[in-house]
């Protein structure tokens, strides 16, 4: 019915008799017209889908249409397909952050590192990290630790305590000294001994501990002073004076320069009796010091040797007895040393037998050609006192009561001889 709404849409009806009569032939449903667009696109691109051709397709009335060919299935992409990152590469995070803010630029800028560091220059400069060799070495020697083992180190006393004396001696903490340690023998008051401010030389025996102290001894550097000492008059060979303080089944003991010395009973002119030295007095000699073992042996015997070649020198006209006799010549006894009388120095003239000249027993004066202290060695010679070569053998009384005389002649001869030999 017409003007009663909206009108209802067109159905078909099934075919049937046409008004009039006469039937009419079927006809087959008509088919909207559609235009399938195809684009073609990159490979990677997906495919553009159908469009309708023309408004009056779009509203053409609806019917099942043929189906669609199916759309190009869409690749799978990667970060590198879906970002550039080609101007990301080299850059750091400092790079991608940016300057902070308040120092220009503006944080997450994507320019490359080189361009960044070009445009913000670095505020720092070389000098910020120049080594300075001397402050180093300053710094080094301030925090250096004072005082290793076996060093002598000077100080001052600061204090004083019942079982030590502390010194200053320059490093973080004083060194300490216990009271073992402060001298040779006993001490029995320190503050008499070590008063404030009194100025010493001391041994550093431990070196610091975590508190920086270190322990020192004045015992021990005194010991090694007398060490020193003692070592020294051995080799001048000196003759030195001790008094002995005790005594034990082998030989008595002593003490010098603060060292314990030990003299054998074989080495004491009365050694069948020496208990009763002690208390007295001797001169003795060195035999043997070596400070590792802490041995300090000492001699009377020698030191009478000593003594003796003291009072020689070379040139000098000596009298003696003939000791023993050997293949090489003969041994003549001076007093508490013996000398060496070469057959090579006996005559100038042709000597067969030794005993041609003297016997054990025979009295000799001979000039000393040689001193050798060390060794004991005494070199005489009584060639020098012949008028002729071989005068020896024919008036030996004449050359021997003219010796003195002879001597001043035979001097002369040693001096030329030194001369050319020097």
């Amino acid at each position: 019915m017409a003007g009663t709404g909206n009108p209802s849409p067109r159905q078909s009806r099934p075919p049937g008799p046409r008004a009039g009569g006469g039937a009419a032939a079927p006809q087959p449903p008509r088919k909207p017209p559609q235009v399938l667009l195809i684009r073609k696109e990159k490979e990677d691109s997906p495919a553009v889908a159908a469009e309708p051709a023309a408004p009056e397709a779009a509203q053409a009335p609806s019917a099942p249409s043929p189906a669609a060919p199916p759309a190009k299935p869409v690749a799978a992409q990667g970060d590198d397909d879906r970002f550039d990152l080609g101007d990301l590469e080299g850059m750091t995070m400092a790079d991608l952050l940016g300057p902070e803010p308040g120092r220009g630029g503006r944080r997450g800028s994507s320019a490359p590192a080189a361009e960044r560091t070009k445009a913000a220059p670095s505020s720092r400069t070389v000098d910020d990290f120049d080594f300075d060799e001397e402050a180093f070495l300053a710094a080094l020697d301030e925090n250096e630790p004072v005082g290793t083992t076996g060093e002598v180190v000077s100080g001052t006393v600061i204090g004083i305590e019942s079982d030590g004396v502390y010194v200053d001696i320059g490093g973080k903490a004083p060194g300490f000294m216990p009271k073992k340690e402060c001298g040779l023998g006993v001490i029995t008051n320190l503050k008499e001994r070590f008063p404030r401010g009194l100025p010493i030389e001391v041994l550093v025996t431990r070196e610091q501990n975590a508190d920086g102290m270190v322990t020192i001894s004045a015992r021990a550097l005194a010991l090694r002073q007398s060490w020193e000492k003692v070592r020294q008059l051995e080799k001048d060979g000196t003759v030195v004076q001790v008094k002995v303080n005790g005594f034990n089944r082998g030989g008595v003991t002593c003490d010098l320069e603060g060292l314990r010395g030990f003299i054998p009973r074989s080495q004491l002119n009365d050694g069948e009796n020496h208990e009763a030295l002690v208390g007295t007095t001797l001169g003795v000699a060195f035999l043997e010091v070596n400070a590792d073992t802490r041995k300090l042996v000492l001699s009377e015997k020698k030191a009478a040797t000593a003594a003796r070649f003291a009072q020689l020198e070379v040139g000098q006209l000596v009298e003696g007895h003939v000791a023993s006799i050997k293949p090489y010549g003969f041994f003549v006894d001076l007093g508490g040393v013996s000398g060496l009388l070469h057959q090579s120095s006996i005559t100038g003239g042709a000597l067969r037998d030794l005993r041609e000249v003297f016997r054990p027993g025979d009295p000799v004066k001979a000039l000393i050609t040689q001193i050798d202290p060390g060794r004991g060695r005494i070199a005489l010679n009584t060639a020098l006192l012949e008028g002729q070569p071989g005068e020896l053998l024919i008036e030996k009384d004449k050359v021997m009561s003219e010796a003195a005389e002879r001597a001043n002649r035979a001097r002369s001869v040693l001096r030329q001889q030194e001369q050319s030999a020097g």
